[in-house]
């Protein structure tokens, strides 16, 4: 005789069709009841945690909340068994409360539709995938950049990223420095960054910081700026165009005096104004020249002006380049720069 119909479509929810993983933690779990049950003083209770823990790493959204109740409601048939004391009042808070924290924790997961492993190594993935397009491209002999990144905390997720591109001759990179901290600055970052690496490749450099502004203009975010400065260098005359958009200014040195000049951009911050304008500041990188793109990870903190920060950072760039571009990226974001705030740095050199 089938099985109600009722019955089938609760069973089709609760596990899936090839459903591998369900079965053996329903079995455990049943298991660890019927040790607590009879055997009382040599099972704890504090075994149903472990198909608790393991379910919420590798159960899907509708499967989670349901194994939860049911391991709860294991729970709640052996307590009894057990001579009431506080250790035995404690531990079936323990479980309950965790099994509270997975309840709420599933909640948030169905929004993506994942089991939990899964949902991290997909969201690892995609940081790797978009990150990747801050890769500096192969680049002529001539010519040598480098891009660094730290972010507070020493997490691999970061507020401040580069993106990069070479088109038609032209190398094309933006700095950009998303506002806020935390994880909340780090997955706009992501988003922000795979935006912003389409909008590099597909729009003219003069329209570039624009495309930017106006798909940050569309974004719902409390938080819905960010500060950026985009190079965009030919590659066989050194002539460039910088633009920015309430970034640190560039700065450039010269190998004839060995100075270092910093180049003004003005522009408004990218998601605040619509139709706003970016005007360039133009140069050429002669032989021996080098480029220094940064966010204010880098030259400001808590008691130091910027201007002051971006005097020091000089200072340190002619102490620690002294002529060896290569790994010079490195060097600097190692010795300058707040802690607490992300760092970004791109060095470019013709040699």
């Amino acid at each position: 005789m089938s099985s109600p119909q009722w019955l089938t479509q609760l069973v089709d929810r609760v596990v899936p069709r090839g459903s591998g993983v369900l079965v053996p933690l329903v079995a455990v779990t049943l298991a660890a009841g019927l040790g607590i049950w009879f055997q009382p003083h040599v099972v704890p209770l504090v075994v149903l945690v472990v198909p608790l823990v393991v379910a919420s790493l590798v159960l899907g959204p509708r499967q989670l909340p349901w194994f939860v109740v049911f391991v709860l409601f294991v729970l709640a048939v052996v307590t009894p068994k057990q001579d009431i004391d506080v250790r035995v009042a404690v531990a079936v808070t323990v479980i309950f409360s965790l099994g509270l924290m997975i309840l709420l924790a599933s909640l948030r997961r169905s929004r993506l539709g994942v089991a939990g492993l899964q949902g991290e190594t997909m969201f690892v993935d995609l940081r790797d995938r978009i990150l990747r397009q801050g890769g500096i491209p192969d680049l002529p002999d001539d010519w040598y950049a480098a891009s660094e990144l730290r972010s507070a905390g020493g997490t691999p997720f970061a507020g401040d990223f580069v993106v990069a591109s070479r088109v038609d001759g032209r190398l094309e990179v933006a700095v950009v420095d998303v506002s806020g901290k935390g994880q909340g600055a780090g997955t706009r970052a992501l988003l922000l960054c795979g935006a912003i690496g389409g909008l590099l490749s597909a729009l003219p450099p003069s329209e570039f910081l624009a495309g930017a502004n106006r798909f940050l203009l569309r974004q719902d975010w409390d938080e819905g700026f960010a500060t950026a400065i985009h190079l965009s260098l030919d590659l066989a005359t050194g002539r460039f165009d910088i633009r920015s958009a309430g970034h640190p200014p560039a700065a450039l040195r010269h190998a004839g005096s060995g100075r270092w000049e910093v180049l003004g951009a003005e522009g408004p911050i990218l998601g605040l104004l619509e139709d706003a304008d970016f005007p360039p500041t133009s140069g050429e990188m002669r032989r021996g020249d080098a480029l220094l793109l940064y966010t204010d990870g880098m030259v400001e903190t808590r008691t130091r002006d910027i201007s002051l920060g971006i005097d020091r950072m000089l200072g340190q760039a002619e102490h620690l380049l002294r002529g060896r571009f290569e790994g010079g990226a490195t060097r600097l974001v190692e010795a300058l720069g707040s802690r607490n705030d992300d760092r970004a740095l791109l060095l470019v050199h013709r040699r």
